[in-house]
């Protein structure tokens, strides 16, 4: 043996040797957890059946277990649950986007679960349901006192299944009784797309379900083949994700094939892994801009993330939701399943997009300040952060909405009123052409008079705390003239409310009225109208020296 071998030889020895106390280490901890688990299940059945053979009243077994294990869960992360079998229907829309019913939103209003939105061309709108219908029996079962989950329940079903409803509307004397046919609801995942004057293509997409990549690359072929498209705006608004693979699909429309896209990384080997683009691209050169805003999560800060670390696209809105957790669902015993958190993401950069550190919360430790976010580099040279979500290349501000305006909203004055509207008028113009006239501003206002509109602003809940703590200081009667001169100057100030904040009550009401003619796709019209971050894409998307000088920084 030459000395050559013999100091490879040595080295091997040297790496196995420093090796090995860490395989030790790991084998430990995991022969002590194995040992934690099994004392605690031994524990638990324990203390179950003794529950059961001693405990003054009947128990519901499975009731307990349920909650002991949701109680558990809470522990770690709020994506990671427990699926009981009842529920795995309901579980299923979440991936697939489907489920069986009568395709509508229902709310809570007057104490009744109330039909809000039926989704055009299924049962709820095919059977003549309409805003404002309350639903007082589904299959004979009253609906008084249930919640909308409650409801929600009771009207799903297989699809094909008869199901009954009674329903009181507004201007009937008496109650109806609609009976329909279930089917199976698909929510689409682009619901909406438009090429719009001035050359610039939009796409709302607002699920990454099955074929979410496969329908978005055939719409925005088609319409490259209509149109001389100058640009495209991908807005991701409200997207709460889906789909890994969808996203990594979807980028792949403008991203070369065998660009890493995401990254996860978990505990284990076979937990980490790593997403390419795995097709030809179909268009590198178009401009493109994704909006995204607060409620953006997970599948669509993957798309955001990817196109802003690789400089193809810009991304306008407000800072996204900072969901960077992976999740698979883990069948368990009895039809049961665990929706269970894995690994994380990170995205082209390097950078993960989870903001919150759940495990830094259950020892009690504070989250990381911005002074320790790390920063990284996109692919042309940006700064960009880690740990909070995507910040977007250009931040718009969200529209803080009046008083007046947010309580005309909440307090369903303006659903009732387009309600009101559709028994009054039988058609509109399109949704791109209606518009909220002085006849109509008129008539509103009329309309939420008589039904006694009122709203608390906060200076007035400001001004009756003081009351109550002058009260208690005993301060009252010499402060008390001077707070209700404050009072009767707001009571004037409010009264002109309802004119100086028109404009943003006109849009409400458009999109509200609109929809209640072109269904959902007219409310997305009518809500694109004045709409600052679509705006400001245009802006964007048609300064070409703009574009560029985003996408391509001048670094010192």
């Amino acid at each position: 043996m030459n000395q050559f071998e013999i100091m490879i030889r040595f080295k091997h020895w040297i790496i196995i040797l420093a090796f090995l106390p860490f395989q030790l280490l790991s084998l430990n901890a995991q022969n002590h957890n194995n040992f934690e688990i099994s004392k605690s299940l031994d524990i638990y059945a324990s203390l179950f059946k003794e529950l059961n053979l001693n405990y003054v009243d009947d128990i519901n077994p499975a009731e307990l277990n349920e909650i002991a294990i949701k109680a558990m869960l809470q522990e770690l992360d709020p994506y990671t649950v427990f699926v009981p079998e009842a529920d795995i229907e309901s579980f299923q829309l979440m991936t697939t986007g489907e489920y069986g019913g009568i395709g509508s939103l229902i709310q809570q209003i007057d104490g009744r679960v109330t039909i809000t939105e039926p989704y055009e061309g299924f049962p709820a709108q095919k059977s003549g349901l309409i805003p404002g219908d309350k639903i007082l029996e589904v299959n004979g079962v009253d609906t008084k006192n249930k919640n909308t989950a409650e409801v929600s329940e009771l009207l799903k079903g297989q699809p094909g299944s008869t199901i009954s409803l009674v329903i009181e509307r507004e201007g009937e004397d008496k109650a109806l009784e609609k009976k329909l046919i279930r089917e199976k609801i698909k929510l689409e995942n682009i619901p909406y797309h438009t090429v719009f004057e001035n050359g610039i293509a939009y796409i709302l997409l607002t699920g990454f379900t099955q074929k979410a990549a496969a329908e978005m690359k055939e719409i925005f072929l088609a319409m490259r083949e209509q149109h001389n498209l100058k640009g495209l705006v991908v807005d991701l608004r409200g997207n709460g994700g889906g789909l890994l693979t969808e996203a990594v699909d979807i980028c792949n429309i403008f991203i070369e094939k065998g660009e890493l896209i995401v990254a996860t990384r978990g505990k284990s080997a076979d937990k980490t892994s790593v997403h390419r683009t795995r097709q030809a691209v179909v268009d590198k050169d178009i401009p493109v801009v994704v909006m995204v805003n607060e409620a953006s999560a997970s599948a669509s800060e993957i798309v955001a993330g990817a196109l802003q670390d690789l400089d193809r696209a810009v991304i306008i809105g407000r800072r996204t939701f900072g969901k960077g957790l992976v999740q698979n669902v883990v069948p368990l015993s009895y039809n049961t399943q665990m929706k269970v958190t894995i690994a994380k993401y990170y995205i082209p950069s390097g950078r993960c997009i989870q903001e919150i550190d759940y495990s830094k919360l259950r020892n009690g430790e504070k989250q990381k300040t911005d002074s320790t976010i790390a920063t990284f580099k996109t692919r042309n040279g940006r700064t960009v952060f880690d740990g909070k979500g995507i910040s977007p290349d250009i931040i718009i501000d969200e529209k803080d909405f009046s008083a007046v305006s947010a309580n005309l909203y909440t307090g369903n004055f303006i659903f009732k009123y387009a309600n009101h509207f559709m028994r009054q008028n039988t058609s509109i113009p399109r949704p791109e052409e209606f518009e909220i006239t002085d006849d109509i501003y008129e008539d509103f206002m009329k309309f939420i008079a008589e039904k006694n509109f009122t709203y608390t602003t906060e200076s007035e809940r400001m001004i009756n705390k003081m009351r109550e703590i002058a009260l208690e200081e005993s301060y009252l009667d010499a402060v008390n003239p001077q707070l209700e001169a404050l009072v009767n100057e707001l009571i004037n100030y409010k009264k002109n409310d309802i004119h100086k904040h028109r404009r943003e009550i006109e849009e409400l009401l458009k999109m509200e009225i609109v929809q209640r003619y072109y269904h959902q796709k007219g409310k997305i019209i009518a809500a694109l109208d004045h709409d600052p971050d679509l705006e400001m894409a245009f802006e964007v998307l048609l300064d070409t020296a703009r574009y560029n000088e985003i996408i391509y920084p001048k670094i010192p």
